[in-house]
């Protein structure tokens, strides 16, 4: 099976700072991204509906960017949230890059899409 990179882009209503800290706080993780977030050093434990993955957090940093490789994911691959600034706006946008199966894009897309929706929330405020 095909994979394919996807890139998406939301405008959340935060700081940079409260943002990163819901990238990367296990407390903050567990309230949109995983049922379940504990870490050790550079390694995170996800757990969804009782299924726990290993990530490693393959960089990081405050208020910009953090990089995981879930233990899923082919050689190469990684789950990466950065942080940056509309031009115009000056909003905060969150930028994820994350792998697929080709035929999966489209769900994938909506899950983010999902999942931003549930972070807007937990950060006190709609997109």
């Amino acid at each position: 099976m095909d994979r394919v990179k996807i890139e998406c882009d939301f405008f959340v209503k935060s700081s940079p700072a409260m943002l990163y800290t819901f990238l990367t706080a296990p407390e903050a993780l567990c309230q949109w991204f995983a049922d379940n977030v504990d870490n050790s050093g550079n390694k995170y434990f996800f757990t969804w509906e009782g299924f726990t993955e290993e990530a490693m957090c393959l960089g990081k940093e405050e208020n910009v960017y953090v990089r995981y490789q879930l233990e899923e994911m082919e050689e190469g691959e990684f789950l990466e949230f950065k942080i940056g600034r509309a031009e115009i706006s000056n909003e905060t946008v969150l930028f994820i890059t994350d792998y697929a199966d080709a035929d999966d894009e489209d769900d994938q897309r909506l899950y983010w899409q999902a999942q931003v929706d549930k972070l807007a929330s937990a950060l006190g405020g709609g997109n």
